[in-house]
C-alpha cells in the first residue's frame, strides 16, 4: 500500500556532509512499479535512483555514471538515506535525483537499449509522467498514476460526470482566488513600502528646514532690514534682502533655510541691521 513516512528531528542530523536530510518520504505506485519520493530539508523533491532504474530495468550504477558526466544532472544528484520497513524498519543511503531533472534523466536513455517492446512503452510513459506524479505525491497527496481516469470518466453518468466538473471549477477558482489574493497582498505591501518612504521622507524634511516659528523670525528680520534699508534709498528694499539672503544661504526660500543654519542666519541680519541703523541687534 502507498505509504508517508516521516522523519522525526532526531533521526535528521547526519555526520556526512555530502547526504541531504530527509523530511518525509512518501512510497509511489507508478503503474504497478514502486517508487521512493523523498522531500529533503532543503524543500527539494528527490527520487531514488535505485528504485527508477530497477522499474526500468536498467543498471543504477552505469546511469549514476552517466549522471555525473552531464552537469546540469550533477546539480540535481545527492544521497538520502531512506527508510526501508521491511523486514525491519531500517535506513539505507541512496542515491537520488531531483525530481524536475527525472525528465531530463529519462531523455537521455535511449529506447533502443530497451530489449522487450513492453519496457520500451514503460520507459516511454515514465518519460511523458513520472516527474509529475512523483511531484503531485507531495503536492496533492497523489501516490498512485492514475492511466484510464478519462476512461473511467467517459463511463461515469451524466450526474457524476456534472459533478465532477463543477468540483473541477470550484477548485479552479478557488486557486484563482489565492492567486488574486496572493497579488492584491503584493499590490498592498508595495503601497504601504512607498507610503511608509513618504512618510519617513516627510520627518526627515520636517526636521531639516526650519519651523514655522523659526521662518516668521526670519520674515521679521529681513522686515527690519528692508525698512531700515528703505529710509536712507526710498525704495522697496525687501527683494533686495530676501535675493541677497538666498545667496548667501544658497536656497530658493526663507522657509527652506536648513534648521541648523537658523542662528547664522538671524545674525547675519541682526548685524545687517545694526550696520545701516548703528544700532545693536533687531528691534523685536
Amino acid at each position: 500500500m502507498p505509504a508517508t513516512l516521516s522523519f522525526p528531528e532526531t533521526q535528521r542530523t547526519m555526520n556526512d556532509e555530502q547526504a541531504l536530510v530527509p523530511v518525509e518520504q512518501r512510497t509511489v505506485d507508478f503503474y504497478g512499479d514502486e517508487l521512493i519520493a523523498v522531500r529533503a530539508v532543503d524543500g527539494q523533491i528527490y527520487v531514488s535512483l535505485g528504485h527508477l532504474c530497477e522499474a526500468l530495468g536498467i543498471d543504477t550504477q552505469g546511469q549514476a555514471r552517466r549522471i555525473k558526466r552531464q552537469p546540469v544532472l550533477l546539480k540535481g544528484h545527492s544521497w538520502v538515506d531512506i527508510l526501508s520497513t521491511q523486514p525491519t524498519p531500517q535506513r539505507r543511503r541512496s542515491q537520488v535525483l531531483r525530481v524536475d531533472l527525472v525528465p531530463l534523466f529519462l531523455t537521455g536513455i535511449s529506447t533502443q537499449s530497451i530489449g522487450e517492446a513492453a519496457n520500451r512503452a514503460k520507459l516511454e510513459r515514465f518519460q511523458e509522467e513520472a516527474a509529475k506524479v512523483l511531484w503531485e505525491a507531495f503536492q496533492e497527496g497523489r501516490l498512485t498514476a492514475e492511466s484510464s481516469f478519462d476512461d473511467l470518466l467517459s463511463g461515469a453518468s451524466p450526474e457524476t460526470v456534472q459533478a465532477y466538473q463543477v468540483a473541477q471549477a470550484v477548485l479552479q477558482l478557488a486557486r484563482n482566488q489565492v492567486m488574486l489574493e496572493a497579488r492584491l497582498r503584493g499590490v498592498l505591501e508595495s503601497h504601504e513600502q512607498r507610503l511608509e518612504a513618504v512618510e519617513a521622507q516627510l520627518r526627515l524634511d520636517s526636521a531639516r528646514y526650519v519651523t514655522e516659528e523659526q521662518a516668521s523670525a526670519i520674515s521679521q528680520a529681513v522686515k527690519a532690514v528692508a525698512v531700515a534699508l528703505g529710509r536712507k534709498s526710498g525704495r522697496n528694499e525687501f527683494g533686495g534682502v530676501y535675493g541677497e539672503m538666498y545667496r548667501k544661504f544658497g536656497i530658493s526660500g526663507y522657509k527652506m533655510l536648513p534648521a541648523r543654519r537658523f542662528e547664522e542666519a538671524m545674525r547675519w541680519l541682526a548685524d545687517w541691521h545694526g550696520e545701516v541703523t548703528g544700532q545693536a541687534g533687531l528691534p523685536f
